[in-house]
């Protein structure tokens, strides 16, 4: 509705967008079903137009993810039940006395010590080579 100086105003009727026509309310017909063959067309010749970059792109953007998925799959198999795991054991007189097993234990406990001795002599010699690196 135009008011005196020309403009126009809008009227306020009831339901939905009223007085705009309602043209644009009507069902929307579906598109047609495309055979695959015009979609493979279709794709073939947007690609066509690409240049080289954009196809490597386009193949790292589809391997990246599938490479991601991969790895998760074949993580996912492992360490699914413990390993089975060796026990050594040592068989013994029953007859042994107590300073023959003072005596093994002694000796055991220094080789344990050195054992432990030269673990810690290679990991303070791989300290001094990162330090040298600065790391």
């Amino acid at each position: 509705m135009r008011t005196p100086g020309g403009s126009l105003t809008a009227v306020a009727r009831p339901g939905v967008a009223a007085g705009a026509g309602a043209h644009y309310l009507a069902p929307m017909p579906l598109p047609r079903p495309a055979r695959p063959s015009v979609l493979w067309n279709d794709l073939r010749a947007f690609w066509r137009e690409r240049p080289r970059h954009q196809w490597l792109a386009g193949t790292l953007a589809v391997a990246i993810p599938i490479g991601i998925i991969v790895a998760f799959y074949l993580d996912s198999n492992t360490n699914l039940r413990p390993r089975a795991t060796i026990v050594y054991v040592d068989s013994w007189r029953a007859d042994r006395s107590d300073d023959a097993i003072k005596a093994k234990q002694k000796t055991d406990l220094e080789q344990r010590r050195a054992a432990e001795a030269e673990r810690q002599r290679q990991f303070k010699q791989l300290d001094d080579r990162l330090n040298r690196l600065g790391i």
